[in-house]
């Protein structure tokens, strides 16, 4: 019998991740930092969740203490809790919401704190977190985390390039099997094979492979259609390992030499050349969404860009939402998914998305098998 055992995310990494919240605490003039949302509860503690059932209502996840460095975190057991978090500093899961006032009320400092902020905070939360904090000025500590995950570090990014590697290698196993009479769900079963024999057993998403359509330009089948010679079968591979989620998208032919309709190739080709030119540090995120009205290609069902890394991360690129693309720009150190799509009436879709880190010098793959090197 394999014994796993339940590790911490790298030392580097979560001290790294730690020393950003810090910074941006102290610039906030903020004591203490109640989390409630796994990814930034993971960002601040680096210890990994370890179960997920139950209901997912807000709860003070994980405390950190700006004068002590000290972090509080919600965990019935220690394993793969970091050793700088000692046993006092755990705390059980309660259905008493009281429980958690205690809890907090014990912390040092909490008596005194003058300002606090929350990632989220529910209507019960908002009447009993005073009461832990009596002194306490409370404020919305979303978007000063959004901040600072936005741009990964470079222990962040080698993260994300680990997972995108594992999610590869399932891809290219599904891809394989991709033949005439394979249906959807089989591909995405080889998929999540082939990705736990990796040892990783967290898809980012649940479905893996869809056969686009030739009639309209975004219609999903029966999962249990099995795929016909000429269907252009689209691949949105993604795992979550470490936490860090990384996924590629590919789109292959299910026809002899698996070639794929030139003029549909050729428009995905220049598209992708204007949305790669938008990815310039210091350009508005808006340049994405324009690359798609200059190709002369029409919006995706997708985000054209999202943020890669621990759970929900900034930038959100998409048409439904041209205003919040407005608010954003580009910086060195961003991870995203870049998407491309583009439909041919009785062809189908060409689907692709390349996870980029972009730099001053400009967007760089983090897969092994860049976008370029497929002949698209």
């Amino acid at each position: 019998m394999t014994v796993v055992e339940i590790l911490p995310d790298d030392t580097a990494l979560r001290l790294a991740r730690r020393a950003r919240v810090l910074a941006a605490m102290e610039e906030a003039d903020v004591d203490f930092l109640v989390v409630g949302r796994e990814g930034n509860a993971r960002y601040v503690s680096g210890a990994p969740r370890l179960w997920t059932a139950g209901s997912r209502a807000f709860g003070p996840g994980c405390v950190f203490v700006r004068e002590s460095g000290a972090v509080h975190l919600l965990s019935t057991w220690d394993e793969g809790i970091p050793e700088e978090i000692p046993h006092e500093n755990l705390y059980g899961i309660t259905f008493n919401a009281m429980n958690f006032v205690t809890v907090l009320s014990k912390i040092e400092g909490a008596s005194t704190a003058r300002r606090v902020a929350t990632d989220s905070m529910s209507g019960s939360s908002a009447n009993l977190l005073p009461k832990a904090f009596p002194a306490a000025e409370f404020i919305d500590g979303e978007p000063m985390l959004r901040q600072i995950r936005r741009v990964k570090s470079p222990e962040e990014v080698e993260a994300i390039r680990a997972s995108v590697r594992i999610a590869e290698e399932a891809l290219a196993a599904a891809t394989k099997a991709l033949v005439p009479g394979v249906t959807e769900r089989q591909l995405t079963a080889i998929f999540m094979e082939a990705m736990a024999a990796a040892g990783v057993t967290t898809p980012s998403g649940q479905d893996v492979a869809w056969i686009t359509s030739r009639q309209d330009p975004w219609r999903r089948t029966n999962r249990d259609t099995p795929v016909q010679p000429g269907d252009l079968v689209a691949f949105e591979a993604g795992v979550v390992r470490a936490g860090y989620a990384g996924e590629v998208g590919r789109t292959h032919a299910v026809r002899e030499g698996g070639h794929i309709d030139s003029e549909l190739a050729q428009r995905t080709s220049a598209l992708w050349e204007r949305l790669l030119d938008a990815c310039r540090v210091g350009a508005p995120l808006t340049g994405l969404l324009t690359a798609y009205d200059d190709a002369g290609v029409p919006p995706p069902p997708m985000p054209v860009a999202r943020g890669l890394g621990l759970g929900f991360d900034l930038p959100l690129v998409t048409h439904s939402l041209p205003l919040t693309a407005g608010e954003q720009h580009i910086e060195a150190g961003m991870v995203f998914a870049l998407t491309g799509y583009v439909w041919k009436e009785g062809v189908g879709a060409l689907y692709v998305q390349e996870p980029m880190v972009t730099t001053e010098s400009g967007p760089v793959s983090l897969s092994t098998t860049p976008l370029h090197e497929q002949g698209v």
